[in-house]
């Protein structure tokens, strides 16, 4: 086992060398030829050396540090790695290197006296929507020809979750509902806010409902009934198909749309449900929500605006309103046909997300279409849709 793990040490360089002195050696000895034999010799005490550099413990405590596990794009995210000598003697210099998403951060680490520290900090960068993993963090040792090459893993992998950027919307932009307790439905229950109508008392009814100035009127006892009434339930359906968008800022200011929107429903707390056109994601929490759209990637596949509205009629109950999210790809036909999916009483907004389009709105079918061409125009796009 130790053995194979120094194998895995070499590198195809270090293994070339250990190779052709072997060979110098056996051919310069076979054919009496001296130089050969010396070439060879030299070609393997190099490479005797360059294992040497690899030789001992390394007696270090790492810690890899994060100033935040969340940032939104654009925001400054630092991260630092704080190396001691843990030995009661002076260690010899390496390397620190860890992943860092799809680049490598590498520092020289110098020699540490015993208890000695070194801490180096560097930035990650945020300027695109990610969950970013940092580490693990492995210390390096090899000779300077980089013949062999001994790494040791010190620490777990770390995620730093880039959010999407969100605007803040005025409640009458996000088109929320502010009745005490919700819509008013056709549906006839014993109890609620809405009245509708009397009838005659069946043994077990509430007694608090009792009308009694009609019982008195009438001579028989009468109770109220009322319509029943549902809160206000919000369904923000984001299309993730890449063949919806003609570029990859418009996916990303849909996201965020939909990270806006979703934020002002838990804000107010709504009953939110967050679709895309693949699937429906976790929004418990502020965290939970941005999380789950950090981690989107651009979809394949049929599905689109009309898959997302058949969604909505066939998975959720209640619905007062659905948000279809999507880029300029998507024609008036496919928003129209989405339209005509949707349950009857489900108010149906679509934000079309276009780079080159002017922000507006305008009405298809039964669809008010929000279009927009960066995530500042939400705000007043949607007041204007709400009117």
């Amino acid at each position: 086992m130790a053995t194979a793990r120094v194998l895995r040490w070499v590198s195809a360089i270090g293994w070339g060398v250990l190779l052709l002195g072997l060979v110098a050696w056996a051919a310069g000895a076979r054919l009496g030829w001296v130089e050969l034999v010396a070439g060879g010799v030299t070609l393997l005490a190099v490479f005797a050396c360059a294992l040497a550099f690899t030789l001992g413990r390394q007696p270090y405590e790492v810690d890899l540090r994060m100033s935040e596990s969340r940032v939104v794009v654009g925001e400054r995210a630092m991260a630092g790695v704080v190396v001691r000598n843990t030995a009661a003697h002076h260690v010899l210099p390496a390397r620190i290197e860890l992943p860092v998403g799809a680049a490598e951060v590498s520092f020289a680490l110098p020699g540490l006296a015993r208890g000695g520290e070194h801490e180096e900090l560097f930035a990650i960068p945020t300027a695109r929507r990610a969950v970013i993993e940092v580490g693990p963090v492995r210390s390096v040792r090899g000779d300077p020809l980089g013949l062999v090459r001994r790494a040791m893993t010190w620490t777990d992998v770390h995620e730093l979750y880039v959010h999407p950027r969100t605007v803040r919307l005025a409640s009458t932009a996000a088109g929320f509902l502010h009745d005490l307790e919700g819509q008013t439905t056709r549906d006839i229950t014993s109890s609620d806010l809405a009245f509708h109508a009397l009838r005659e008392y069946i043994p077990g009814d509430d007694r608090r409902y009792i009308h009694w100035r009609s019982s008195a009127r009438t001579g028989t006892l009468m109770v109220r009934q009322f319509e029943e009434t549902r809160r206000s339930h919000i369904v923000v359906a984001l299309s993730r198909n890449a063949a919806d968008y003609t570029e990859d800022d418009e996916l990303e200011i849909a996201i965020s749309t939909a990270g806006s929107l979703g934020l002002q429903a838990i804000a107010e707390e709504k009953d939110l449900t967050l679709l895309t056109s693949h699937e429906a994601l976790p929004v418990h929490s502020r965290r939970q929500l941005l999380d789950s759209l950090t981690r989107l990637e651009p979809g394949t596949g049929p599905g689109g605006v009309v898959s997302m509205a058949q969604t909505v009629s066939r998975d959720v109950e209640h619905a007062s309103m659905a948000i279809l999210i999507c880029g300029s790809a998507v024609t008036a036909h496919s928003i129209r046909a989405a339209g005509a999916v949707l349950p009857l009483g489900v108010r149906a907004v679509a934000v079309r997300v276009d780079a080159d389009a002017e922000a507006g709105v305008s009405t298809v079918g039964v669809v008010t279409v929000v279009t927009v061409g960066a995530l500042d125009e939400l705000p007043r796009a949607l007041r204007k849709a709400m009117r």
